[in-house]
């Protein structure tokens, strides 16, 4: 049997994404990511069984990812104001950092052939139950942590996505964000 390595298995990653994003996910064959990672069709194959297993291994990875980056930055004692900035502020910078890996959850979250098997992976259901123990605690408003969800993420992608932004233009925008979602979001008595 042949050794995985680590570095090879990062290309193949790295080759899912970028072909996913130029070619949709019908246009990225196996041997297709093999060339652009630089490794045989068959290297492929020690690291995943097929190309479904592989797309749905790779978003979980990537996903589970930006939310693990998201949930470091909430602390225990933080107040909801802090909590909601820290979040937007986090999020925003994920999606700068990590443009492609960004636009390929995006892509594949929109595909219901492929994201709908993977609904329990693990990293949404963390941000599930945080967003349960601010209302719990009564940080935040008794919402559906779907519209939650939503409320508090899809402006940032908007944000992050505006290309032509300057770091400034930015920085405004997600102040202004935050304060509108503190306003919206944060229960008071």
């Amino acid at each position: 049997m042949r050794r995985k390595d680590d570095e090879k298995q990062q290309n193949i990653k790295n080759a899912v994404v970028r072909l996913i994003l130029e070619e949709g996910f019908q246009g990225a064959s196996i041997s297709k990511i093999a060339r652009v990672a630089g490794v045989s069709p068959a290297t492929v194959y020690i690291y995943y069984d097929n190309k479904e297993a592989m797309l749905r291994d790779i978003y979980r990875e990537y996903a589970g990812d930006a939310v693990r980056c998201l949930l470091q930055c909430v602390h225990p004692g933080m107040d909801g104001e802090e909590i909601i900035a820290q979040l937007v502020r986090r999020y925003y910078d994920y999606i700068v950092r990590n443009r492609d890996v960004f636009y390929f959850i995006e892509q594949f979250n929109t595909c219901p052939a492929l994201c709908g098997t993977c609904r329990a992976t693990q990293g949404p259901a963390y941000l599930n139950r945080l967003l349960t123990e601010l209302k719990q605690k009564q940080i935040f408003n008794d919402f559906d942590n779907d519209n939650l969800y939503a409320i508090l993420f899809s402006p940032v992608k908007m944000i992050a996505s505006r290309s032509g932004d300057s770091g400034e233009a930015a920085d405004d925008r997600l102040d202004e964000l935050i304060r509108i979602l503190q306003k919206a979001l944060i229960r008071h008595e």
